[in-house]
């Protein structure tokens, strides 16, 4: 399989960034795409609503499905599962973009912000997952994709942020046995991490700002990975844990230049990737001549 033309992809986050970049290369190809996230207002800091997003779908020559959905709370994933599935005749690809960060020791996060994190990371993600088995069940060539890292256990991934590593590493946890829970019904469950860090309103307003953004990849990068891991068999492509351009390059990508937000700039390394990743010929973090 090359194309998602006529496949029906449930984005949690959608609204923008990682995931609107996910749902865009997929609409390309004529995917249906509905995007679960709780932006329904113009915010002044936060680019996007899921309106605008399902604009952008539709124009990139997708079907769009605008939810608003609260990752935390069951009952609205559950209606919203039912509802795309309803409205397309199914589902078969589910992604679990949303995500919250706060970076700082246990001295420094609240309780409230912990709480907020997990819930919306580990638990959201394991939530949407589970709710959305007995649709993917049904599904062709039906995928599982978790925006989280490579399960490296190292301290220092864990000591300057121990709340937030807690919550990311947390849906990885749930990749490594939803894989093996799903293996025997098809259902592929994977991970997807960048090598770089990633522009968007994150970076922008939580990390680095202008900076960091300038030093990022762009948001498509992890669109085209995305895709290609959704175009794999199922059956034989599971459990993995992905970095993007490790990933990429296996698919035959040899320009990795195209992704940079600013070609002047140094690379920024992201979070999580393990010191063992092998770097594929051709990607470079310095910058270009």
């Amino acid at each position: 399989m090359t194309s998602l033309a006529n496949k029906t992809l449930f984005i949690t986050g959608a609204s923008r960034g990682i995931g609107l970049a996910i749902a865009l290369r997929a609409a390309r190809d004529g995917a249906n795409v509905a995007i679960a996230a709780k932006t329904t207002e113009p915010h002044p800091k936060l680019p996007g609503t899921i309106f605008t997003a399902a604009e952008e779908i539709e124009a990139a020559g997708g079907k769009a499905l605008p939810l608003s959905v609260d990752v935390r709370d069951e009952a609205q994933v559950a209606a919203a599962l039912a509802q795309t599935a309803e409205k397309f005749g199914g589902l078969d690809i589910v992604v679990n973009n949303a995500s919250a960060i706060a970076l700082g020791d246990s001295q420094t996060i609240d309780m409230k912000r912990f709480d907020l994190m997990h819930q919306i990371n580990a638990r959201g993600s394991y939530m949407t997952a589970k709710l959305a088995v007995p649709y993917l069940a049904k599904a062709e060539n039906p995928h599982i994709l978790m925006l989280s890292p490579p399960l490296d256990m190292k301290e220092k991934w864990f000591a300057a942020h121990t709340a937030y590593s807690m919550a990311k590493f947390g849906m990885s946890l749930a990749v490594l046995g939803l894989a093996g829970e799903l293996r025997g019904k098809g259902i592929a469950v994977n991970a997807l991490w960048p090598r770089t860090t990633i522009a968007t309103a994150a970076v922008n307003n939580l990390l680095g700002g202008a900076q960091l953004m300038r030093a990022s990849r762009k948001p498509e990068i992890m669109g085209d990975a995305a895709h290609a891991i959704f175009v794999s068999p199922a059956r034989e492509t599971t459990g993995q844990f992905f970095i993007d351009d490790v990933l990429l390059a296996s698919r035959g990508v040899t320009d990795f230049d195209v992704y940079r937000a600013d070609p002047t700039s140094p690379l920024a390394p992201d979070f999580f990737v393990p010191e063992d990743t092998p770097v594929p010929e051709g990607v470079s973090l310095k910058p270009l001549a």
